[in-house]
């Protein structure tokens, strides 16, 4: 599967983004779906995921009840909506596909397949 995240920006303190990201090939609803970002010089952090079929999503506690990940296998579209954006959320985001049943979800090696990350800067 290939996955292309898209929708990032500027935006300021407060304001809101949807970020997507659009996989290509017909297994995509076969994929726990994931959400990481990635800020200058910091290690890559999981931000939220979403079961196959959209019936579990878990988020990290930093953005517990501002962000909302969804996704619709009619499109092969996964989404993060995004609210009430702090500083300190400016980073890479990036989405991914679970391609594996072992370790942990929080970690980006359980994840096989990347796509290219969409900047999104929060300015306060």
């Amino acid at each position: 599967v290939q996955l292309q995240a898209f929708g990032g920006g500027l935006v300021q303190t407060g304001g809101s983004l949807r970020l997507s990201c659009a996989a290509s090939g017909r297994t995509f609803r076969s994929y726990s779906m994931g959400w990481f970002r990635q800020a200058p010089g910091k290690e890559r952090e999981f931000v939220a995921r979403i079961n196959w079929i959209g019936g579990s999503t878990y988020y990290a506690d930093s953005v517990k009840g501002r962000f909302t990940i969804s996704r619709d296998n009619t499109k092969n579209t996964v989404y993060l909506q995004m609210n009430s954006l702090k500083p300190e959320d400016t980073a890479v985001y990036c989405c991914a596909a679970d391609s594996s049943s072992s370790g942990s979800y929080l970690l980006p090696n359980r994840y096989g397949y990347w796509g290219q990350g969409t900047q999104v800067t929060v300015s306060s």
